[in-house]
């Protein structure tokens, strides 16, 4: 495995003209520029962090185009998750707008949400997570995942934590851009510590709603 040097200034460049050229001509073209300027850095840069963040694993570029009106052949940014555990981890990707970091919960099953709505409405767990919340939101990181409109049955409208009970599923992601550090070796130690930030979050989403 290569040593990680850095995301190429070049990157974000490869996916705004991707998003004018999504097609397999233009793909198969480019596509040694797809492997030097975003799969072999990230996977450079997930192996150097998976010590301390777990297993990573880059998603495929291709789409599911099978039940989509949009028949656009590649995805027009580079997902990758690294795994505290099934369903719950920390991601990180690569687009035209440049970087994006993230954790959290993106899966959930009837006696995942169980858990997670139970652990929200008992005082003690759901104190926590609403501390971790305001942590995460003044860290700039913006909350987000699956919501339902109202509360959930079961459940008091005016619950002191409503909006949490709404979720479906809990994440925190962060749009970073092109900073300066980016292209450098540097970078692996930015997104280990804006991870780490969230971190009490997804250890917390570990623990009450995972499968």
């Amino acid at each position: 495995m290569d040593t990680f040097a850095g995301i190429p200034a070049a990157a974000p460049g490869f996916y705004a003209e991707l998003e004018q050229n999504n097609n397999r001509e233009w793909w198969l073209e480019n596509k040694p520029r797809y492997e030097s300027l975003v799969r072999e850095p990230l996977t450079a840069l997930l192996a150097q962090l998976e010590p301390r963040f777990g297993p990573a694993k880059i998603f495929r570029p291709n789409r599911d185009v099978r039940f989509s009106p949009d028949k656009a052949p590649y995805k027009t940014a580079q997902g990758a998750v690294a795994s505290f555990q099934e369903g719950v981890g920390y991601y990180v990707q690569l687009s035209a707008d440049g970087l994006l970091v993230g954790g959290g919960c993106h899966t959930s099953s009837p006696a995942q949400l169980t858990r997670f709505r139970n652990s929200v409405d008992a005082s003690g767990t759901g104190e926590s997570l609403e501390q971790i919340i305001r942590r995460v939101s003044e860290a700039g990181f913006t909350v987000e995942g699956e919501r339902l409109k109202t509360v959930p049955r079961g459940f008091p409208r005016e619950h002191p934590r409503a909006e949490l009970l709404k979720y479906k599923s809990l994440s925190a992601g962060r749009e970073l851009g092109e900073p300066d550090w980016l292209s450098t070796p540097a970078a692996a130690e930015e997104v280990a510590r804006l991870w780490e930030q969230l971190r009490p979050l997804v250890e917390w989403v570990g623990r009450h709603a995972a499968p």
